[in-house]
């Protein structure tokens, strides 16, 4: 997608953005495939999350639809964290083999809380390397997938505090296009300014600049 094509897909509602989500699931799908019990127990960079339990999370946002979304709301009297973690039991199953089933079913569906196509590609991105990084995985994800969500979390504070966390920075990325802002430089791939931007402080040591210490001090206070 060209930045033309990009404005024009929000205009339509992210429609466009939904072969990049599922890509992004089944990847996923793929890199766990293998995992052991003991992999499956590995905390993830979500603070108190196991590997198997972020993605249960992800598989429950593929499953929340505007109308659950409200119900489990007033379920849990408004009480976000409660929800999250609610959803997250309803999707987890008995096993590690029925957690990964049940998210490769997820892949291709189009149900979203209300909120907008490109958070579903963040979440998806954001939360497959809290699972890869202790894992030791890696994807090569496409740049221009990963310069949509980094433009997307540069003005954003919705669900993931991101904008306000990067006030008074220049980002720059030093394979694509991505930038954002004005101030001391903080310079990296564009996968490490996104995971930074939302809150993993591990993902610093991959970055440049008079800003990354400003930065990563943020990431902690999260």
């Amino acid at each position: 997608m060209t930045d033309e094509d990009v404005i024009v897909d929000r205009a339509k509602g992210g429609a466009g953005l939904w072969p990049l989500v599922e890509a992004e699931r089944a990847a996923l799908a793929a890199d766990l495939a293998g995992l052991d019990d003991e992999g499956w127990a590995t905390p993830s960079l979500c603070d108190g999350l196991t590997v198997r339990e972020v993605l249960a999370h992800i598989t429950a946002s593929a499953r929340l639809s505007p109308a659950r979304w409200m119900s489990g709301v007033i379920r849990c009297r408004f009480d976000f964290d409660r929800m999250v973690a609610m959803r997250l039991a309803e999707h987890l199953g008995a096993t590690p083999a029925e957690t990964l089933e049940r998210f490769r079913r997820a892949v291709p569906s189009r149900t979203k809380p209300p909120l907008p196509v490109v958070a579903l590609l963040g979440e998806v991105i954001v939360h497959g390397e809290d699972i890869r990084r202790p894992l030791g995985l890696r994807r090569d994800h496409p740049i221009g997938t990963l310069t949509h969500v980094a433009g997307y979390y540069q003005g954003s504070d919705m669900v993931v505090l991101a904008k306000g966390r990067i006030g008074g920075l220049r980002l720059v990325a030093d394979d694509g296009p991505f930038t954002s802002g004005s101030g001391a430089l903080v310079s990296g791939p564009t996968l490490s300014l996104v995971m930074a931007m939302t809150g993993r402080a591990a993902y610093c040591d991959d970055l440049t600049g008079d800003g990354v210490a400003v930065l990563r001090e943020r990431c902690a206070g999260t």
